[in-house]
């Protein structure tokens, strides 16, 4: 939204893409326009949902998919109901204590609450905080922009390499905050805001039977856009797994095996295979001692005393 702090660090990195004339800037355009459509389109999503059409809290949940109303009906039915609901439960949370409670007594699921309950107040100390970050952030980029984006604010910390000119295009474009911010109303990323805004109103309090219709359409992208691209899946079988295994490895070969196997297992042993070792001729004969002390005594003259033939 023009003016907003937001505004001014997303509308500088949207004009910085549109400027650069690197490989791949084409694209990178062409995503970050998207996900101005894309956001404005969740976020209003969200919202809608939240605040206003029919209220969802308190009714019975689907027992697999978590939707209201959504046993008992169509495929597409159960799509459109879980696009409708999704917002809503990401509100709310899920309490599992509640569910666990309900799912021992057989009884039908809920979004978080029981039946004729409603959603609870935030306390003050979650308020105040946010009313708090709220209020600079209305104001404090149309303040700071001149400064830390196109002054002199960095200078010294932030070096722009020779090779980037998009921070010189953005430079000589800009005028002051307040043009910026007049300029964005005619601009194609504001547009595309009012585009998403206008497409989430359409689709879930105009005619909510639009998402049904993609769901069931295009079950594959739905499907994997459900799923968040299965990186979870991904997490959990390569990083999660792969670090139980290198773990378990670790832990077999140098744990176990080299400390303690080898340090303090084997160092035990070694004096365990010594001292049977040396028990052995341990024999307890006065005769054998006198023998071993005569053979001493022997190697010690050989060794130190001075013989004719020994230089």
């Amino acid at each position: 939204t023009p003016f907003f702090s937001g505004f001014y660090s997303k509308d500088s990195i949207i004009e910085a893409v549109h400027n650069t004339h690197l490989a791949g800037a084409g694209f990178a355009y062409f995503s970050v326009l998207a996900g101005v459509f894309v956001t404005a389109f969740y976020s209003f999503r969200m919202y809608f949902l939240v605040f206003h059409g029919e209220e969802r809290f308190g009714k019975p949940l689907d027992a697999h998919r978590g939707v209201p109303g959504a046993k008992g009906k169509t495929k597409a039915d159960r799509a459109t109901a879980k696009a409708t609901a999704n917002a809503h439960n990401d509100q709310h949370g899920d309490d599992d204590a509640h569910e666990a409670g309900h799912e021992a007594g057989h009884e039908p699921h809920h979004n978080g609450i029981g039946p004729g309950e409603k959603p609870g107040k935030a306390p003050w100390t979650v308020k105040w905080p946010l009313i708090l970050l709220a209020i600079p952030s209305v104001f404090i980029g149309y303040v700071t922009v001149g400064p830390m984006l196109h002054g002199d604010f960095f200078k010294g910390a932030i070096v722009v390499s020779e090779s980037h000119h998009a921070m010189e295009e953005l430079n000589k474009e800009f005028v002051s905050a307040g043009a910026m911010g007049l300029h964005a109303f005619t601009s194609l990323p504001f547009l595309l805001m009012l585009a998403g805004v206008a497409s989430a109103y359409y689709c879930y309090l105009v005619n909510p039977k639009v998402p049904a219709w993609f769901c069931a359409k295009f079950q594959g992208i739905y499907r994997l856009l459900d799923n968040k691209y299965y990186l979870d899946e991904f997490n959990e079988a390569v990083f999660a797994r792969g670090a139980l295994w290198l773990g378990g490895g670790l832990w077999n070969i140098g744990d176990k095996g080299l400390i303690d196997g080898l340090i303090v297992n084997g160092s035990a042993k070694m004096v365990g295979w010594f001292s049977t070792l040396v028990r052995q001729i341990q024999s307890g004969y006065i005769y054998h001692y006198a023998f071993v002390m005569i053979i001493g005594v022997l190697g010690f003259l050989i060794y130190f005393m001075p013989f004719p033939f020994v230089k």
